[in-house]
């Protein structure tokens, strides 16, 4: 199982980014896939989410800006982000959570920065 994210990168407050957690050797659509990131210093924090049914949810911090989507033909998820602020820096993972056979668990992938100037 793997999950690839990717997308991040520098870009100015008030632009935006998406990002891709792209699976293998897992149908994603079965999953529920969140979207986590971590700021220097700060503990890891749940940005979005959706389910294997397609219900969604937000942290409040990015409610209205960020959009959570997934492509079953391609086994990827994304992560639409806009009106990007410096507060949305931070290194950025998904994971792929299952808690039935098979595959059940907890799979994550590597991270990819996101880098918000003012």
């Amino acid at each position: 199982v793997q999950l690839q994210a990717s997308g991040g990168g520098l870009v100015q407050a008030g632009g935006s980014l998406r990002l891709s957690c792209a699976a293998s050797g897992i149908v994603s659509s079965m999953f529920t896939i969140g979207w986590y990131r971590q700021a220097p210093g700060k503990q890891r924090e749940s940005v979005a989410s959706i389910s294997s049914g397609g219900s969604t949810n937000y942290a409040d911090s990015v409610k209205g800006r960020f959009t959570i989507s997934r492509d079953n033909a391609q086994n990827t998820v994304y992560l639409q982000m806009n009106s990007m602020k410096p507060e949305d820096t931070a290194v950025y993972y998904c994971k792929a959570s299952r808690s039935s056979w098979p595959w059940k668990g907890d799979y994550w992938g590597q991270g990819t920065l996101v880098t918000v100037s003012s």
